[in-house]
């Protein structure tokens, strides 16, 4: 079950999208993945590279989008596309892996980050 931590409640509150824990982490997925490809040669970032930015990004920018919204349907909505880009990042790294475009630790640190976004996506801490 997916837990939107994106209550309109939350914005009542005063809560701003940069004081998201979940918005936080997942700037923070966008940016290292951003880093590793940029080290990447024309091929790799040409076919693995683009689909794995734009990805990556999507979190974060569901995350934004949702948050705007003041209906709890489309913010949901956009909870579950978060949620879809988070998991073709996570297939995206694993090609990376297989491909060794990325190292052991880079492999590792993308892995907890984008364990600490599901835990924070389904409300489990």
């Amino acid at each position: 079950m997916l837990v939107c931590i994106f209550y309109t409640g939350n914005m009542a509150k005063g809560l701003r999208l940069e004081e998201l824990e979940v918005y936080k982490v997942s700037m923070t997925i966008g940016e290292m993945v951003w880093e590793i490809v940029a080290r990447w040669e024309y091929f790799e970032k040409k076919t693995l590279g683009a689909q794995y930015v734009s990805a990556a990004d999507s979190i974060a920018f569901n995350i934004s989008e949702g948050y705007g919204r003041f209906h709890y349907k489309e913010n949901k909505n956009f909870c579950y596309y978060s949620r879809g880009s988070a998991k073709e990042t996570l297939t995206a790294t694993q090609k990376a892996k297989t491909r060794n475009l990325i190292t052991e630790e880079e492999f590792i640190i993308l892995s907890q980050k984008m364990d600490a976004y599901f835990r924070l996506m389904f409300g489990v801490y």
